[in-house]
């Protein structure tokens, strides 16, 4: 819980005053631009950069839609000229941040559940007892054996969050991604139980069969997931892989590198 106070550190360490390198009126692309021949970033590009690093923890910790940019700058202001935080100062924001998060992930949850309701009803979908919903696009051979926790499958994939935000794609990566089907979440592991090789599904994953209220790198807590999911093949425990149904070009990337969901506090 302490994002925002590992923003504090870094930007004591490299900035060296208060004063902006940059003017105001630099363009942005010489903010944006890289380090110089000597692979040395400029005042400018590095507070630039750090500025970037501490949006990123706000949004990650879900507290973006709740911070002052004008106090934010304020506070860097103050501790650039020597200004500390005490222990208490410290304690005090991280409980902030946690209240924050608790109720951040109470509107992703109460927005997946509308969302699920809403989606129940679109043509194509089903709901399994759980609470998982999925739409078959192109069901897979449907000779092939039912797929065991204790299987290793290829897949490929891309997931969203239920505002359109991509967080992971195999397609990204130009390659599929292989796991055991019981080191994944949840949802991923009672779809993957349904698929055949070869299948195309559209998967729809309710926060408590993915991360829960704690979220996971870039998934904010509460997230329902959204995931485009591909079987490329099955390798039962100790036998060969089977072929897949039908070649799958590589496309674009970065699925939730499989792990089990993180259990909620």
């Amino acid at each position: 819980m302490c994002l925002m106070m590992a923003a504090a550190p870094m930007a004591l360490a490299q900035t060296p005053s208060p004063k902006p390198a940059t003017p105001a009126s630099a363009p942005a692309d010489k903010l944006l631009a890289g380090p110089d021949a000597s692979g040395t970033l400029s005042p400018g590009q590095a507070s630039y950069t750090i500025g970037i690093t501490f949006g990123e923890q706000m949004r990650h910790a879900d507290i973006a839609d709740q911070i002052d940019l004008d106090a934010v700058t304020r506070g860097m202001k103050d501790g650039l000229a020597g200004k500390k935080t005490t222990a208490a100062d410290q304690q005090q924001i991280n409980a902030y941040v946690r209240t924050a998060r608790l109720r951040a992930a109470a509107r992703n949850e109460a927005a997946s559940k509308e969302f699920l309701a809403k989606n129940a009803h679109e043509k194509g979908v089903i709901t399994t007892a759980s609470g998982l919903e999925y739409k078959v696009i192109e069901p897979g051979d449907p000779k092939a054996p039912a797929v065991m926790p204790s299987d290793e499958v290829s897949v490929q994939y891309r997931g969203t969050l239920l505002d359109g935000t991509e967080f992971d794609s195999s397609y990204a990566r130009g390659v599929p991604i292989t796991f055991k089907v019981n080191g994944v979440i949840p949802g991923w592991q009672e779809a993957l139980a349904l698929m055949k090789p070869g299948a195309k599904w559209l998967v729809f994953v309710p926060p408590e069969l993915a991360y829960g209220p704690n979220g996971q790198g870039s998934i904010p807590g509460g997230s329902l997931l959204k995931f485009d999911v591909q079987l490329l093949s099955v390798k039962p425990s100790g036998a060969p892989p089977t072929a897949p149904a039908a070649p799958v070009a590589p496309s674009a990337p970065v699925a939730p590198t499989p792990k089990a969901a993180p259990k909620s506090n």
